[in-house]
């Protein structure tokens, strides 16, 4: 006969007072952990006891109970309720609800303690993200809310944003099929079809769902709010004209994104128009408009040389003020290793209103005004450059103009004095759409432009810094002009004239090289003569190696290593094999001075190159630098998302585009080794034949 299974007997509950409740040495909690007794006092005092204590009664010498209970399991939320009781807040003799076991139960009081402490389960966090956006559906706020769980208001932001995700996402997170921190970046989106679109994509790359590259392709339409456009026209303002700003609450997002970067062009683009309006009322002849000019914007122009204002005496009263109290804070921190931040923060104020007296609007001339121009653009820091007083070219005054002429000049001066008459051109980029093909195609050759162009500035730096190179690239130019007569084009205009790269990517400006060169014409500017009467006896006494720098300098000023379309319609351009020179004799000189495009800082991005190419070129890319199994992991993806991964994926690798590699040097052809008889007799014959 079966026997039957005794059934569970739950312990009784009883009401006991405070004051006869004591810890029990038998709780095995010793490390304090979660939320502080002093919290949870305070929880208890709002919303009441949400579980009862569990006790056994105290036994006296003899064995018997006595009406004192000691607590097991329970002793947070007794120490809580012994603050309250400290503070007058609850009755000592409050009747607190307790579960109570014999003091003869065969399951002892540690084992109690352990178990619930040990099968307690804490609460998944969407379940703490979905209660919270509950509260708030409700009616409390977020201070509310923080308040009542212990928290900050920026956390139960946080939580409400996570709670937000696209339920299909939560519900992988939920199953565990993603981590929180990937769940945290898909909150820096609203869209939900996007970001259930880019999980789709990366969930089954395991180097693609890191938080950062989820991050990235939601972002990847926007323009972050770091970019010199985002500063100068400001986020308020972007706001205000209806523009929308994409904020990481979990990470420095330093601003944000802003999703609507054709408003925002609008926006950058009037407001460049409303300053050169102001400027036209100076009376400028022209004004050109650009976010960035390229690199030799103003090569073939004049700059007029304008003269400083004058102080008033209160202006310059405050700026030797502001000198005198810079010197001061200097000596007194001299010896400090670093400088407080708020005598750091007045430093600076102090440097920047000094800069404001340095850069005042120097004063130009009326009839100068009425045949220069100014180009207007911003620093890369979002703010508002204006360059003024230069002269093209067929601006110039002739040296001996006739009758008609000046009167001509005359009147179109005076005509174009006017802020009304002022030209103002606002520049566009240009750019070029690549068709999808299959195969690799050869480069665009508008791209292969701006690669090289890229490889001509590297390539005049390094030049400048190896005068023997030099020297050979002059004496071979002088040379193939007077032994070699007919040897047009290569890659050293020996005049020297500056070259001017006509075609260039946005980045050129910006690049090592060009900050190297550009730093290197302004000190060798500095040491020469100003009058060009005096440049010969300054030469003639500077020592051996400045005279060879400077030549060095000047020399490579006149090199180009640029690819150009070939001009075969007989016209002004370069022909095939003008260009098929340059390159060739770039390439010599490239190997002269071990040129490295990768050690000048160029690298592949999806502006530079990737975006620019078709599919198969980015696949072989990364096949080339990563090998065949990284091209197969992004050869399934979109245009862009491959683009953008591939050039995760070549960052650090040193790959190369063909246009900027470093190529075998050219070797002279040796003669052909002698061929056997047997092979050359009846050949000879049949060629005499």
């Amino acid at each position: 006969m079966t026997k039957s299974k005794p059934k569970l007997v739950l312990s009784n509950t009883r009401l006991i007072p405070f004051n006869k409740l004591v810890l029990s040495q038998a709780n095995v909690r010793r490390v304090s952990n979660g939320v502080s007794i002093e919290d949870l006092a305070e929880d208890i005092a709002h919303r009441g006891l949400l579980h009862n204590l569990n006790v056994r009664p105290v036994l006296d010498n003899a064995g018997a109970e006595t009406d004192v209970f000691e607590i097991p399991a329970g002793g947070r939320r007794y120490r809580a309720l012994e603050i309250l009781v400290k503070q007058k807040r609850l009755p000592k003799t409050a009747e607190i609800p307790c579960n109570v076991k014999s003091a003869d139960d065969p399951i002892s009081a540690e084992e109690d303690s352990l178990a619930e402490n040990t099968f307690r389960q804490a609460l998944h966090p969407l379940d703490e993200f979905r209660a919270i956006q509950e509260l708030s559906a409700k009616g409390l706020g977020d201070d509310t809310i923080a308040g009542r769980l212990k928290i900050t208001p920026a956390v139960v932001k946080q939580r409400k944003r996570l709670a937000s995700v696209s339920e299909t996402l939560l519900a992988i997170y939920g199953a565990d099929g993603m981590t929180l921190e990937q769940l945290m970046a898909f909150t820096v989106s609203e869209d939900h079809a996007r970001q259930e679109h880019v999980w789709n994509c990366i969930s089954d790359q395991i180097y693609d769902a890191d938080p950062y590259n989820i991050r990235a392709m939601l972002t990847e339409d926007t323009v972050e709010s770091s970019d010199r456009r985002a500063r100068f026209v400001g986020i308020e303002d972007y706001e205000a004209a209806g523009g929308v700003v994409m904020r990481d609450l979990f990470d420095n997002d330093d601003g944000g994104w802003l999703q609507d970067p054709g408003l925002l062009d609008r926006l950058v683009t009037e407001k460049l128009k409303a300053a050169a309006a102001e400027i036209a009322i100076e009376g400028w002849k022209w004004i050109n408009v650009a976010v960035n000019f390229p690199y030799g914007y103003d090569s073939g122009m004049r700059r007029i040389a304008g003269t400083a204002p004058d102080l008033s005496e209160d202006d310059y009263r405050r700026r030797e003020a502001l000198r005198t109290e810079h010197e001061q804070i200097e000596e007194q921190y001299a010896q400090a290793e670093e400088l407080p931040d708020d005598v750091d923060r007045h430093l600076g104020e102090i440097e920047a209103e000094l800069e404001a007296f340095e850069n005042l609007p120097l004063l130009y001339e009326p009839d100068d005004k009425a045949r220069a121009g100014v180009f207007i653009s911003l620093t890369n820091d979002g703010g508002l450059r204006v360059e003024r007083g230069f002269v093209r070219r067929e601006d110039e005054v002739p040296d001996e103009p006739s009758e008609n002429e000046a009167e001509a000049d005359e009147t179109q001066g005076a005509m174009e004095s006017s802020p009304h008459n002022t030209v103002i051109t606002v520049g566009a980029s240009e750019d070029e759409d690549i068709e999808e093909e299959d195969g690799v195609k050869p480069l665009p050759d508008r791209l292969v432009s701006e690669l090289t162009a890229h490889r001509t500035l590297a390539l005049q730096d390094a030049v400048a810094n190896h005068p023997r190179v030099a020297m050979t690239a002059l004496l071979h130019k002088l040379c193939l002009d007077i032994f070699y007569h007919g040897n047009y084009g290569g890659c050293l205009e020996a005049s020297v004239r500056h070259v001017y790269l006509p075609v260039q990517a946005p980045d050129l400006k910006d690049s090592a090289s060009a900050r190297a060169i550009a730093e290197r014409q302004e000190r060798w500017k500095a040491e020469l003569p100003d009058s060009e009467d005096k440049l010969w006896d300054c030469i003639d006494h500077l020592d051996d190696e400045k005279r060879a720098a400077i030549l060095a300098h000047c020399v490579s000023l006149g090199i180009t290593a640029l690819h150009e379309r070939a001009d075969r319609s007989g016209g002004s351009g370069p022909s095939r094999g003008t260009i098929e020179r340059r390159i060739g004799q770039a390439d010599r000189l490239a190997n002269a001075v071990a040129l490295d495009m990768v050690a000048v800082g160029w690298k592949p991005t999806v502006e530079n190159y990737l975006g620019r190419v078709t599919k198969p070129r980015i696949l072989e890319a990364v096949r080339e630098a990563k090998g065949e199994q990284s091209a197969q992991l992004i050869d399934h993806l979109k245009k862009g998302e491959m683009a953008k991964e591939a050039e995760r994926l070549l960052d650090g690798t040193g790959w190369l585009p063909e246009p900027l590699r470093l190529l075998d040097p050219v070797t002279e052809a040796s003669e052909p080794e002698a061929l056997p008889a047997f092979l050359v007799d009846e050949p000879v014959a049949e060629a005499a034949e």
